[in-house]
């Protein structure tokens, strides 16, 4: 809009009072009466689209003149101020990079917490079967799986009340709780742990389950060890492959590999405790008896036995695996080794592993560990 500014005598003809964007010639003078026109242009359905900023009328009076009409004064004139321009708000990097720190820091937040739930000192690692304690691209290579998991698993020595009993056993904390069957260290007056790297312990047995073959045991004044990562025995198949670790005769730290054989073998062994003694110290040929399938293998269970359900492994076991552990090729724990068939004669042909072993599943384990930390069901 422009402003208009009538001189006296200049124009035969008056100004028409309404604006319209555009100014008008009006063929009959303004009427005094009349309301003031408006400040702005009406809005139309093209303008509508856009903010609608309302500008700030100024008013102007042209001089008056002989026009007959009245004062001297002409007609008021809007003309609309320039609107003020709106200030753009600053979206700089600032604020995208407080978004992004405070969507870390949840993240992150989490995690810690996480690991600091999995790593206490009185926490079990678990894991699912998809979880890969070797390094990246070892998946399934034997030597990988016995340098991650070795350092987790010891020798167990029980000194009885007429002879000794050695066994394996599986760090589940790092400072020092240990998984191993209850066949082991049934009956001990004392029991030493010795780890990978040489070191020998004390160990109290905490809890023991001889319904599930197992017992729990813990270190005195152990702290920093490598505890092994339980695994899931649910996903555990037929044919996959694994690595069992153990003591057998007394040889720390002894690898052997094979496959899952079969799942859910229903395996029968003693709960009697003067039974259990009686093959530690010897009378079995060093071997813990065990019924599968109607047959007896390693001795007389007795009269009191228990039946759980076990993974059968071909993997090498012999005497002193027991309570070892069973793992798969990423590393976790899938089974506590707790039986072998191993065939003894007077012929030295005739002995050693003849691929008929079973494990507890580890998911029995855990299920089981409450009970265990808490003196166990035979307490």
């Amino acid at each position: 809009m422009t402003e208009s500014i009538r001189r006296s005598g200049e124009y035969e003809s008056f100004e028409n009072p309404y604006f319209q964007g555009t100014q008008q010639q009006a063929s009959s003078p303004v009427n005094p009466e009349w309301p003031p026109p408006p400040a702005y242009q009406p809005v139309t359905a093209q303008t509508a689209q856009q903010p609608v900023v309302e500008p700030t009328a100024v008013w102007q009076t042209a001089p008056g003149g002989g026009d007959g009409h009245g004062g001297g004064a002409g007609p008021e004139t809007a003309v609309a101020a320039e609107p003020a321009p709106r200030k753009k708000r600053k979206r700089g990097p600032i604020a995208l990079l407080a978004a992004v720190a405070f969507v870390a820091a949840a993240i992150g937040g989490g995690t810690a917490y996480g690991i600091q739930e999995l790593t206490g000192k009185d926490q079990v690692v678990s894991s699912s079967t998809t979880t890969s304690v070797v390094p990246t691209g070892k998946t399934g290579n034997v030597a990988s799986i016995a340098a991650a998991v070795s350092p987790s698993v010891v020798e167990i020595n029980a000194t009885l009340s007429s002879g000794t009993s050695t066994g394996s056993g599986v760090i589940i904390t790092s400072d020092g709780e240990i998984v191993t069957n209850n066949h082991v260290i049934s009956g001990a007056t004392s029991v030493k742990v010795t780890t990978s790297d040489g070191k020998t312990y004390t160990a109290q047995v905490v809890g023991t389950d001889s319904k599930k073959d197992l017992a729990l045991i813990k270190l005195e004044n152990a702290s920093g060890l490598k505890a092994a990562t339980l695994g899931d025995s649910e996903g555990v198949q037929v044919g996959d492959e694994v690595v069992a670790i153990g003591s057998p005769e007394g040889l720390t730290g002894t690898v052997t590999s094979g496959i899952v054989s079969a799942l859910s073998r229903d395996v029968t062994v003693s709960t009697d405790e003067g039974q259990q003694q009686q093959q530690q110290q010897g009378g079995g040929n060093g071997n813990w008896p065990f019924s599968f399938g109607g047959q007896e293998f390693n001795g007389d269970t007795g009269n009191s036995t228990t039946t759980y359900k076990a993974i059968q492994t071909d993997a090498s076991l012999n005497p002193g695996n027991s309570g070892g552990a069973l793992i798969d090729a990423s590393g976790n724990i899938i089974g506590i080794n707790s039986a072998m068939y191993s065939a003894a004669s007077d012929s030295s042909t005739d002995a050693g592993s003849v691929g008929l072993g079973f494990a507890i599943p580890i998911n029995t384990v855990k299920s089981d560990l409450a009970t265990l930390r808490a003196g166990g069901s035979d307490s």
